[in-house]
């Protein structure tokens, strides 16, 4: 067999294993690594990873399930010397990889099985009483994005895709026309009687304009939101196509205005869009200064007319609360609710211990988990407007956050 075959054959398993892990590989792509690889050589390890990056990496949410998936296959340090030599053998799946950083999809497309398992007889069926266990669909609104296998994950986001987020309408300042409106139609009246050549007519009136608020959805894309920010971009594009008025931001050590790119219809499209806007990817976090120049430059043109604010984030904060505060307590009076949504109240024993989460509390009405797909449909009863502004949960919060802080 001749060098080529055995380079497409490997190649075209690794392209197989990203399939599993959820990229979007097809054979055009594989064709294209050929290419590539051919073009740039087998002499240096550093410019394969590059030419198949190039190739198989079509947004940035993609590179960690890449940079895993690259380091498992190709993971024998004489790999290109053997391609050389023609002695590469064709990767086999029976080992599951372990790791306490590995993406469960991209565990799950190197666990799979090469060979099916072989059919069982009648006789060996065995029934299973599941009086007590969850259905899939129930497991799959519980569970953790972060522990979500690539079949999980897209089941996940086709229950996001029809998620419908209704938000209470408010009454607003101006009025429209009713038949037992308390305000009286002075100039619909007058028309009225022109009508009538000046007869008795019965009088116009008008009550308050009800319209949902605008709602402003603030999202953290640092490292270690990494898990969830790219689930949270399909429901903030679910969000938006569903209705007018909603306003996305993403912030790491930057700022960045996405409403216009989620207006795609296509989410695929749409997340593509954003991943060529967005710079600061899966990097540090700069709360403070975000939220300043959201303030600064955003809060007049989105926040009126009691708008609601989405802050998502897990308060992890690099510049150690700098400034924070203040820009929390200018948001706060800017809208109507502040609700911080943060991953890491998935754990029970969550405390308030960062400096830039006992900064934030002070200044929220609701602090709440945003974990799996439960978190998330939970949302329309937390922008009820009922009850105080101030969620009753929230003062347990900040006594632990002052107790901390006292210690």
């Amino acid at each position: 067999m001749t060098a080529p075959s055995r380079l497409l054959d490997n190649l075209m398993h690794f392209g197989r294993a990203l399939r599993a892990a959820g990229l979007p590989v097809g054979p055009g792509q594989v064709l294209r690594a050929v290419e590539a690889v051919e073009a740039v050589g087998l002499g240096d390890r550093r410019d394969f990873y590059w030419a198949l990056h190039a190739v198989f990496v079509t947004r940035r949410d993609q590179r960690e399930l890449f940079d895993q998936a690259f380091h498992l296959f190709w993971r024998n340090p004489q790999i290109l010397e053997r391609m050389l030599d023609l002695l590469l053998p064709t990767v086999r799946t029976e080992l599951r990889p372990q790791g306490p950083d590995l993406s469960r999809r991209v565990a799950d497309a190197f666990g799979r099985p090469d060979a099916e398992e072989p059919p069982r007889d009648a006789a060996d069926e065995v029934s299973i009483d599941a009086t007590l266990t969850f259905s899939a669909e129930e497991r799959l609104q519980t569970l953790d994005f972060e522990k979500m296998s690539a079949a999980e994950v897209a089941a996940a986001k086709q229950a996001i895709a029809r998620m419908r987020l209704p938000l209470p309408e408010v009454r607003t300042r101006r009025s429209e026309p009713a038949r037992a409106g308390r305000r009286a139609d002075l100039r619909a009246t007058l028309r009225r009687s022109l009508r009538t050549g000046g007869a008795l007519v019965e009088i116009a009136r008008r009550r308050p304009r009800t319209r949902h608020p605008p709602l402003v959805v603030l999202c953290d894309i640092s490292g270690s939101m990494g898990p969830y920010s790219r689930m949270l971009l399909h429901f903030l594009h679910a969000v938006t196509n569903d209705r007018d008025r909603v306003h996305c931001f993403l912030f790491g050590t930057r700022l960045s205005n996405i409403t216009r790119h989620l207006r795609t219809r296509d989410v695929d499209l749409a997340l593509e869009k954003v991943g060529r806007t967005v710079q600061d990817w899966s990097g540090g976090t700069r709360i403070g200064p975000c939220l300043h120049e959201f303030n600064r430059v955003w809060s007049r043109r989105v926040l009126g007319q009691g708008a609601l604010v989405l802050l998502i984030t897990d308060g992890l904060d690099r510049d150690a609360a700098e400034g924070l505060s203040a820009e929390m307590e200018r948001l706060h009076r800017s809208c109507r609710r502040l609700i911080w949504l943060n991953p890491l109240l998935r754990w029970e024993g969550f405390a308030p211990k960062s400096s830039g989460v006992r900064a934030m509390l002070p200044h929220v009405d609701d602090f709440r988990p945003v974990h799996n797909l439960r978190s998330l449909s939970q949302l329309a009863a937390v922008l009820a407007p009922t009850g105080p502004r101030r969620a009753p949960g929230m003062e347990r919060w900040l006594g632990d956050a002052a107790r901390t802080e006292a210690a």
